[in-house]
């Protein structure tokens, strides 16, 4: 035992100068790809790899094929074949003006309101050689070649915006009126078709009236039929009608309420109220 501590006490100190590295200890190698340090000349990072930074192919954003899909506003396509089809049937009247409320009513499209992304009709010149019938129709956007067909005819065709309440409402009047609230007024269209709505190249409801008879006839000309003069038609009344821009049911104003089960119409009394309803 005594020789045991003699040599402990002649042992030196441990301190931090004493201390050394394990001399048997194997070195790791580091990883040049995955570290920051560059590599060897002789081994070669893979294509696109920056040193300590962001690879340039995640800075760049990605869009998907189905990017703002439910911000995009589509339309039922429909034909004027469907709609002489129609109209032979007794599907639609065309004594009557036609509109998205004619048109959901013949059953023949599904134009439900829960249908989020649609806003109207797209009126297609296919059967424009076919078209006989004289009608007054209002749709969200037509051909060319469409609106030349319906005023061939002598008919009247007017293009118009529906916000997604108002188009609910029209496709579904009942279920409205079943609510028991005044009818609302109809927003104008947003600022990206204002150019398209106030074209009366493309019978605009917002367009110029006068600008629209100098269209009418420019189309007469350019496919080569003779314009009929509506004015000594006896259906000129019926051609004649059409909606205030602010305005959803033909003959019924916004803050007027509805009353199915006695089969009356409300007017408001009060000042306020009828400013509101006036267009």
């Amino acid at each position: 035992m005594s020789n045991f501590r003699n040599v402990i006490s002649q042992l030196p100190r441990i301190n931090i100068s004493s201390l050394r590295p394990d001399a048997r200890k194997r070195k790791t190698k580091l990883n040049p790809i995955k570290g920051h340090e560059r590599p060897r000349s002789n081994i070669k990072p893979r294509i696109g790899f920056a040193f300590g930074k962001v690879p340039f192919q995640k800075k760049i954003p990605k869009y998907g094929y189905y990017r703002e899909t439910h911000l995009k506003r589509q339309y039922f396509p429909f034909t004027l074949w469907q709609l002489q089809n129609m109209i032979d049937m007794g599907r639609i009247d065309p004594d009557q003006p036609i509109d998205i409320n004619a048109i959901a009513n013949s059953r023949v499209f599904g134009m439900l309101p829960c249908e989020s992304t649609y806003f109207g009709v797209y009126l297609l010149s296919q059967g424009a050689n076919i078209f006989k019938a004289q009608v007054n129709i209002e749709v969200q956007i037509a051909d060319d070649l469409a609106i030349a067909a319906v005023e061939k005819t002598g008919g009247v065709i007017s293009t118009a915006f529906y916000d997604r309440m108002s188009y609910e409402d029209l496709v579904d009047p009942v279920g409205f009126f079943m609510k028991g609230k005044p009818i609302r007024k109809r927003l104008l269209p947003p600022q990206e078709l204002i150019t398209y709505y106030t074209d009366p190249k493309k019978r605009g409801y917002l367009s110029d009236p006068a600008l629209i008879r100098e269209e009418r006839n420019r189309f007469a000309m350019q496919y080569g039929y003779d314009l009929p003069d509506i004015t000594k038609d006896e259906k000129y009344e019926m051609l004649c009608k059409n909606k205030d821009p602010r305005q959803i049911y033909f003959g019924l104003s916004p803050g007027w309420l509805v009353n199915l089960y006695d089969r009356t119409v409300i007017k408001p009394e009060l000042e306020y109220l009828q400013k509101y309803s006036a267009l």
